[in-house]
């Protein structure tokens, strides 16, 4: 079964932010894995459109009940209509995190995939949080997603 890996991270983000997204995809794509975001914008459509440069597959689960406002490198679209509520959908759908920089709404869906004993594995990340996995580059932290899921 392909594993899918969670990428959260700000909707809007530095330019360094962006490009170390788009590698995460890239290897997250290069390993036959599905890569699952919010299907916005920042680090979720970088994360999405690094994928895509590698025929990856992109599933952006949105918070709202359209697809207007989804990024253009998302494949399948889930529309929860739930807004910022779909965190739990991300975490809950993903066998592991991957979280790169990040807000507010970032560390909901960290405690979040913690809570639901996910392992999460972050990037850039401003807060230190007992249980996540700091990587210190992007294939790194791609590599530590895919230990342990037995591919």
């Amino acid at each position: 079964m392909r594993p899918q890996i969670g990428v959260i991270g700000a909707g809007a983000c530095e330019e360094s932010v962006g490009k170390a997204a788009e590698e995460v995809g890239r290897e997250i794509a290069k390993r036959n894995a599905s890569l699952i975001c919010g299907g916005r914008s920042g680090v979720m459509e970088a994360a999405a459109r690094g994928a895509k440069m590698e025929g990856g597959t992109t599933i952006g689960i949105l918070p709202g009940d359209s697809r207007h406002g989804a990024n253009p490198f998302i494949d399948i679209f889930i529309l929860s209509n739930m807004g910022h509520a779909r965190n739990a959908i991300i975490a809950q759908s993903c066998d592991v995190l991957i979280a790169i920089g990040g807000e507010y709404g970032t560390l909901s869906e960290i405690a979040l995939a913690l809570k639901m004993g996910k392992k999460v594995v972050t990037f850039r990340s401003k807060w230190e949080i007992e249980g996540t996995v700091k990587a210190c580059s992007p294939a790194e932290a791609v590599e530590l997603a895919m230990n342990g899921l037995g591919v």
